[in-house]
């Protein structure tokens, strides 16, 4: 008997255990600190040396590329494990969820990775270590090594697209899965809140954990409140069997 595909897109709280805050809840980044938005957006970014200092301070700060995984990231590749086909579709830029164990070629990362760093001219990529390193022996705003260029995070700053490669993956995913899980995401933002309506359209079952509402909550098979570090466990455990 085949075994369902089961799609699990994850959002800011499922990292939040791992001490990543998220960025739209109670206590999230972008509540605390409206500037802060400033420094993720690509106009003021690249229009403006101070924000772009401002944002290497913020980088060194960040405890990402320090983070490990939590109970809800083993969760998922301990699904994946068992032999579930499982599909990650995640808006982090952690990289948790392969930390975890989770095979990369089954991780979507809808917004880019913060472990890597890109050149805004000519695209050559590096190790974002590497760029702090530079950071901390000096570099206010270390440029690319290779043509001089501006250097960003290889993550999707406000005002940039999504890759409509890994977009499109996602969708595919969506439409073809048989279980569909939101977890740790406020399903606001698109193009990525959408796929939980597209994979509701295509007949898969919805299932939101979050411990606050959605705009999608209505459409769900079922929606779970609990914390994530023990809800999503359990709901994989059930999934396994």
């Amino acid at each position: 008997m085949n075994k369902p595909l089961v799609a699990l897109l994850s959002g800011a709280g499922v990292s939040t255990d791992s001490g990543i805050p998220d960025y739209r809840g109670p206590n999230g980044l972008w509540r605390r600190d409206p500037e802060a938005q400033r420094l993720v957006t690509y106009e003021y970014y690249m229009g403006d040396p101070e924000i772009r200092r401002r944002s290497w301070q913020l980088r060194r700060q960040n405890r990402t590329l320090q983070a490990e995984p939590n109970a809800a990231h083993r969760a998922v590749a301990d699904l994946e494990r068992t032999g579930v086909p499982v599909r990650v579709i995640t808006q982090n830029v952690d990289g948790l969820h392969q930390l975890a164990g989770m095979p990369a070629r089954k991780v979507l990362e809808l917004h880019g990775t913060a472990q890597s760093v890109v050149c805004t001219k000519c695209h050559a990529r590096g190790p974002m270590e590497d760029a702090l390193a530079r950071a901390e022996a000096g570099e206010a705003d270390p440029p690319c090594l290779e043509c001089g260029g501006i250097l960003k995070s290889a993550t999707v700053m406000f005002g940039e697209r999504l890759d409509p490669v890994v977009l499109g993956e996602a969708v595919a995913i969506a439409k073809a899965c048989q279980v569909f899980v939101a977890v740790g995401t406020s399903l606001q933002v698109q193009p990525a809140a959408g796929l939980a309506g597209v994979a509701a359209d295509h007949g898969a079952r919805l299932i939101i954990v979050n411990a606050d509402p959605t705009p999608y909550d209505d459409r769900a098979d079922e929606v779970v409140r609990e914390p994530i570090g023990t809800a999503l466990p359990k709901l994989l455990r059930e999934l396994a069997d």
